[in-house]
């Protein structure tokens, strides 16, 4: 790796933009670290950073050259705030881009899918995350995670389709090659863990490592659409729970090699990703 300009991390006290800043720090890179709050992080720069703020937009591209992209949270269509940020930051000298998207996202697809699709016209090198749901899911401050500990439920309509669950270091790590390494991939990449796991078995494993019993809770997609939509906006609580169908029916039931083929190291599995959280 050899990236000697400064990388600014949007999103950088998230699940995965903490993870990548953390990373970017410790192998010596500078950053500045972007989030609403300019919260301070260890080893960056603190940046004040909103995607519906232009006011703020133009002092976090001072001095970067690369960027790493998470969509603003719950917006349906981020293109509309997004795109003219990207515009932006070609404008005043960044070279390199790295998007978080999904693995249930393709380029040209709905929400962040349009901006996987503008970005190889916008940067000369560039990079597409799309990874499967994050293991962290079930450990951190997700919606699973607090009804895993306040009920001992998982409550999805997957009925018993399959996931390549991968961990949010997995991620971290791919997006720091893809930041600083010589040349970027320049294509959309699928990151999973090393096994396509079912709700059952997560449910499963939990209880196994922490004692207490957790289960899931197979809802129809109605069901699953309602219970989102307690928490935020009907378009996007219809959109995940049709994420959640498209898992019963098999379209994340697959496992890829790209944070081996990346990082030269294997993906971590899903009871190791929960040990070490509750070892912390």
């Amino acid at each position: 790796m050899t990236a000697t300009g400064t990388t600014m991390v949007i999103g950088a006290t998230g699940t995965t933009g903490s993870r990548t800043t953390a990373q970017l720090t410790a192998a010596g890179h500078r950053v500045k670290a972007a989030s609403r709050h300019a919260t301070p992080v260890p080893g960056a720069e603190p940046v004040p950073f909103d995607w519906y703020s232009p006011s703020t937009h133009a002092a976090v591209l001072d001095g970067v050259d690369r960027v790493y992209l998470v969509p603003p949270p719950g917006d349906s269509d981020p293109a509309t705030v997004m795109l003219p940020f990207l515009r932006q930051a070609r404008t005043v000298g960044v070279h390199r881009a790295v998007l978080l998207s999904s693995s249930a996202v393709p380029e040209g697809g709905p929400a962040v899918g349009a901006v996987h699709q503008a970005l190889p016209d916008l940067f000369e090198q560039w990079t597409v995350l799309r990874p499967s749901w994050f293991m962290q899911n079930f450990t951190g401050t997700h919606s699973h995670a607090l009804s895993i500990r306040e009920d001992g439920i998982i409550c999805s309509a997957t009925d018993s389709g399959r996931v390549g669950f991968v961990d949010a270091q997995d991620i971290a790590a791919v997006a720091v090659h893809a930041l600083t390494d010589d040349h970027a991939p320049n294509t959309d990449l699928v990151l999973t863990g090393p096994e396509a796991l079912s709700y059952d078995d997560i449910a499963a494993i939990i209880t196994e490592l922490t004692g207490r019993p957790v289960i899931h809770r197979r809802l129809s997609y109605e069901q699953m659409r309602d219970r989102l939509a307690a928490l935020m906006p009907l378009e996007f609580a219809a959109m995940l729970a049709g994420m959640d169908r498209a898992i019963a029916e098999g379209a994340e039931n697959r496992v890829t090699d790209t944070v081996r083929r990346l990082t030269g190291r294997p993906a971590r599995t899903f009871r190791a990703a929960v040990e070490a959280e509750f070892d912390r």
